[in-house]
């Protein structure tokens, strides 16, 4: 299968895209290991992304859908993959459905994670990470660490981040609605979007999700 996953920052894309990608057994693709590994790697589109990073530019939409149509014409991709952060806008859906009728292939399905605006503010501003170790996440709601300010783990300070700041959620969730979410408009066109509740726990959203693809 191929298929496109959207929905605002906080819907859990990630966490969905990493399951369905096992279950469906896919490669999941994501923006930003796309970005890491051709950064990494020193690819030329990675040398590129990394010029307009360093002088704090958006990386263009040219180089981003270079570094996806590389990535889905690696052998694993052959047979279907879920893309998670692309495409982002409708330009780079436009080359999408480019690539994708040029190679002879189409989309199955576009699933859009549909989560109120309040439950993603709320999600995403009661993040705190641990200083010592990114990877200690809590939540001041969901998961609070056992004693406020101090990770159960190994005991370092825990924080808030810069990007999890309500009023910059906000501002991400101005610029999903400016410029993904017209994409969802682009693809219920060609009939493929079917919009699943992330309110719930994760494996009842996977279950929403696995069930609206065994319909496709």
């Amino acid at each position: 299968m191929r298929i496109v996953l959207v929905g605002p920052p906080g819907a859990g894309k990630g966490t969905q895209a990493a399951f369905l990608a096992k279950n469906l057994a896919i490669p999941h693709i994501a923006t930003g290991d796309l970005f890491r590994a051709n950064i990494s790697q020193g690819t030329p589109l990675g040398q590129k992304a990394q010029e307009y990073m360093r002088a704090g530019q958006l990386v263009p939409d040219e180089v981003t859908i270079g570094m996806a149509r590389s990535r889905m014409e690696e052998p694993d991709a052959a047979a279907g993959f879920l893309l998670d952060g692309f495409p982002r806008n409708i330009a780079q859906a436009q080359a999408l459905d480019g690539y994708l009728d040029e190679t002879g292939q189409k989309l199955d399905a576009v699933l859009d994670l549909e989560v109120p605006e309040d439950e993603v503010v709320k999600r995403i501003a009661g993040r705190r990470i641990c200083r010592n170790d990114s990877s200690h996440v809590f939540h001041v709601e969901y998961s609070p660490a056992r004693t406020e300010g101090v990770c159960d783990v190994c005991g370092g300070e825990l924080y808030q981040r810069e990007d999890d700041r309500e009023e910059t959620v906000r501002k991400r969730l101005e610029v999903y609605h400016s410029e993904t979410e017209p994409i969802i408009d682009h693809y219920k066109a060609q009939g493929l979007v079917t919009t699943i509740s992330a309110l719930g726990a994760v494996s009842e959203v996977t279950e929403r999700a696995m069930r609206a693809l065994s319909a496709e």
